[in-house]
């Protein structure tokens, strides 16, 4: 009885030592087996990605830009101008633009984020020139930002009471900046009821107010394309709409848009807002409704791009176009179709990326599916 007193904890020891060695080496084995996978993958994406260019005709990877925003000429300047307080290329810079509502719309965000950081420049300009109807938008749109960037871009769920609140209460000065902005602008300026939108958005605005604003906007810019982005977001399920609301607006912005205006891009951005979280994103893709709002995009960009009078004007919408319908080909299986919309943005890293974390990656990604799904290069 001594000796099983003794020899029973050792064979449990010796067995306990047995097992750990057993499953260290199976966990060995398996963690090896892992790495050999991933490397294969690693590989195979490696060697798709280097067909990009060698049969594809696209860009390297390396060689890829993020595009945010379009360039503007006098920007960068009057931006770092401002930074250092001189409001006074800003201002040169809006009135240059007189009239071209698309440019106006251009450059009144990047300098309304600006003003969002430090507004001693814009006050300054306020404060020699109070009927400026430039420095009145521009004021809007910096509390705007400010607004927003208080709130963050987190989910409610995440956002504290006390963000909320400061959220509201700069809104609702915007709101107030907006009736001087309104007071001021010239005829056809539609900025001052563009700036209004996000401030529409977070202070809960009725759908009828809206639909008000909206008319203001359009009657001095039926197709002011920025706008029409707004406002789907507006209409869209998880702000102030629905899936209908979202989709009947898509449908009467496209329907009242002449062929070349590029506004079918609201349609396929509507889409893209239903389909986010779906269970089967690349079937929803696939289905007939998705697919004609795909070949009026194709249409809409090729008459935008054999128009010579406005092609170079609108050369931003146009690549973005691109990259749209880049993405929804790719999602749908059709590479081919994909691959040439690719190579027309070339280096260009566009929306719908630049709404990623990493917008380089996704876009790779992207291009090695649609790479693999083309059924061959060059086509």
């Amino acid at each position: 009885m001594a000796r099983l007193i003794v020899i029973i904890p050792l064979v449990l020891l010796l067995a306990w030592k047995v097992l750990g060695w057993w499953a260290k080496t199976k966990s060995a084995r398996v963690a090896q087996l892992q790495g050999e996978a991933q490397s294969r993958v690693t590989e195979e994406r490696a060697a798709l990605e280097r067909k990009l260019s060698t049969e594809h005709g696209l860009v390297p990877r390396e060689d890829l830009v993020v595009v945010t925003t379009p360039e503007v000429p006098g920007l960068d300047a009057a931006l770092a101008a401002a930074t250092a307080g001189d409001w006074h290329p800003a201002a040169d810079l809006l009135a240059a633009a007189a009239g071209d509502h698309a440019l106006r719309t251009r450059l009144v965000g990047p300098l309304g984020e600006n003003a969002a950081e430090d507004d001693a420049w814009l006050r300054a300009w306020r404060a020699e020139r109070p009927d400026d109807a430039d420095a009145a938008v521009v004021t809007v749109e910096a509390l705007v930002q400010l607004a927003w960037n208080i709130r963050s871009s987190r989910r409610a769920s995440e956002v504290s009471r006390e963000q909320f609140q400061a959220f509201h209460r700069v809104l609702g000065e915007a709101e107030e900046a907006a009736k001087d902005a309104e007071r001021l602008a010239a005829d056809g300026d539609p900025l001052p009821f563009y700036v209004q939108q996000p401030v529409a958005m977070g202070l809960s605005w009725e759908n009828s107010r809206y639909v008000a604003l909206w008319s203001e906007l359009t009657a001095r810019d039926p197709l002011h394309f920025a706008g029409h982005q707004r406002a789907l977001q507006y209409w869209c399920a998880k702000w102030h709409g629905s899936h209908e609301l979202m989709h009947a607006f898509a449908d009467a912005a496209v329907a009242g848009a002449p062929v070349g205006s590029l506004l079918t891009v609201v349609k396929l951005q509507a889409w893209d807002e239903q389909f986010r979280g779906a269970e089967d994103r690349n079937a929803a893709y696939r289905s007939p409704e998705v697919l004609a709002s795909v070949e009026a995009a194709e249409a809409d960009l090729a008459a935008a791009e054999a128009d010579p009078a406005t092609a170079g004007a609108v050369a931003p919408r146009i690549l973005s176009l691109h990259g749209w319908l880049a993405q929804f080909h790719t999602r749908a299986g059709r590479g081919a179709e994909a691959i040439r919309h690719f190579r027309a943005l070339g280096p260009h890293v566009t929306g719908p990326w630049t709404d990623y974390d990493d917008p380089v990656h996704v876009f790779q990604l992207d291009r090695v599916i649609a790479a693999a799904r083309s059924g061959g290069g060059g086509s």
